[in-house]
């Protein structure tokens, strides 16, 4: 976490001041420093296992459901130009959330703090449409999660540790680069559609699995900022 942390801010610190030193609308590199909204959905899928104790809590539960909240992040995307028109990006950040029942779970809290380290490469292509830059996406994710723990419903139930497992799924993106000068600065808009399935576990304090269910993560992870091209 801390050298992930480290990495943005060097990253957001040469951004800051390349642009002063060799700026280039016609750059082989590009680094943006971005607000984004990630936005989950979290359904369940699947339940793959259900223990005793869940069995119990769940009793007169037709339809079990889940979400995952939104969360708002500051990211940092950096890209490389092969030609005027195909680039490959990478973005830097961490987005934290929790995953609550909805429906007939409504108000049930199962997962707390769960942090995600959104490792994804895109291949992008760039249309040409004179002084504005829109552009195309795709490319394989793997989500990381760090520090997940049961929520508080989880907790009554007697579940101590919650696990979601690292998951390899992709990602679409669509956006658009705006020029602001001739230096390489350009106002960014970017949209990216991850599609990914996570399977999520709970514990017991002997280690015992108490449920296990498979959810749709899928999430829009919608950005805005700048960027500077070098």
């Amino acid at each position: 976490m801390r050298k992930l942390a480290a990495t943005a801010a060097l990253a957001a610190a040469f951004a800051v001041t390349a642009p002063a030193h060799a700026a280039s609308p016609d750059g082989k590199i590009q680094v943006k420093l971005m607000g984004t909204a990630v936005l989950p959905d979290g359904e369940i899928d699947k339940i793959k296992y259900v223990g005793p104790d869940f069995t119990v809590a769940l009793a007169g539960v037709a339809n079990p459901d889940t979400k995952a909240n939104d969360n708002f992040v500051p990211t940092v995307a950096i890209e490389y130009f092969f030609s005027p028109n195909v680039s490959l990006e990478t973005i830097c950040c961490v987005t934290q959330h929790d995953v609550d029942g909805k429906g007939d779970l409504a108000g049930a809290e199962m997962i707390s703090n769960a942090k995600i380290i959104p490792a994804t490469f895109t291949l992008k292509y760039h249309l040409d449409a004179g002084a504005i830059k829109p552009y195309v996406g795709a490319g394989p994710t793997y989500f990381i999660f760090i520090d997940e723990k049961p929520g508080a419903t989880a907790n009554l139930v007697g579940a101590t540790k919650a696990k979601l497992n690292d998951s390899l799924g992709f990602a679409l993106q669509a956006g658009v680069d705006i020029p602001i000068n001739d230096s390489g600065m350009s106002i960014s808009l970017d949209a990216k559609r991850y599609f990914l399935n996570v399977d999520a576990k709970w514990y017991d304090p002997s280690g015992v699995k108490m449920l296990e269910t498979k959810h749709n993560l899928d999430p829009w992870v919608l950005s805005a900022g700048l960027g500077w091209r070098f």
